[in-house]
């Protein structure tokens, strides 16, 4: 029986699954062993956490602190890793060629996107996981419909994500780092993350409100503290800045 060919060569591009599930674990990989993005996407929002929950601090209005603080470090950690983290990683890729080289490669430009977006939300479901660990062993109490948290979340990642990119693909990547960083800060303090957004004037409250942060994390309060519906209001807006985020990354991303 002749056995020709069994075992000759089969040259060609892997599945375009697999192709992008492999580039997803490799992203993933290398976001947990940056120390910088463990700093941001597990460090600071779990010490968030605890500090203003067990220190009384800022002033977060009747019941527990942890009520309040729980759905505001869930937006945080949405924030750390879909915009600031891949911000920051996309520009240095972006700098040192790696995007270039990559995007000569079988995997389409879209599919290292699509994989870039996966490693982002595995990464979002550990945090979510840890953030609700140590909030219930705070003594968090959620409410509400699991469902419109989803939503949330989704569309706060898809918002975050676009914006991410935005920069990444616009800037040099020292100003991309500087400026993700600085927007993160500014975000932290005055997108009712940790602070309410009633303790700013009026005028700012009605700008502040309009922003992703503060949607995200007023969104998940209404849910998660009031148990309330759909927030469509803050979806809302969430929808919008993921549309308009999206569509400008796609059109000014420049891969070199």
């Amino acid at each position: 029986m002749s056995t020709t060919g069994t075992y000759a060569p089969k040259p060609g591009a892997a599945p375009l699954p697999r192709m992008v599930m492999a580039q997803a674990a490799l992203e993933t990989k290398m976001l947990l062993r940056n120390g910088e993005q463990l700093l941001l996407t597990v460090i600071i929002p779990t010490l968030l956490l605890v500090l203003f929950s067990t220190v009384d601090i800022v002033d977060t209005g009747e019941g527990e602190a942890v009520d309040f603080l729980a759905p505001g470090i869930l937006a945080l950690a949405v924030m750390s890793t879909a915009f600031t983290g891949q911000a920051i990683a996309t520009g240095f890729e972006r700098r040192y060629g790696v995007l270039k080289r990559l995007a000569s490669a079988p995997l389409p430009r879209w599919g290292l996107m699509t994989a870039k977006t996966l490693s982002v939300l595995v990464t979002e479901v550990l945090q979510v996981l840890l953030v609700t660990v140590i909030a219930f062993a705070l003594g968090w109490d959620p409410q509400g419909n699991p469902l419109a948290v989803i939503l949330l979340l989704v569309l706060g990642t898809a918002a975050f994500s676009g914006l991410g990119l935005l920069m990444a693909g616009t800037l040099k990547a020292e100003a991309t780092l500087a400026a993700a960083n600085l927007v993160f800060l500014l975000l932290l303090m005055g997108g009712g993350v940790i602070v309410p957004l009633d303790k700013f004037p009026d005028a700012a409250q009605d700008v502040l409100a309009l922003l992703p942060i503060s949607a995200l994390s007023d969104g998940l309060r209404d849910v998660l503290q009031h148990g309330a519906g759909m927030p469509w209001g803050d979806l809302g807006i969430l929808a919008v800045w993921a549309v308009a985020g999206l569509a400008a990354a796609g059109k000014f991303f420049r891969w070199e």
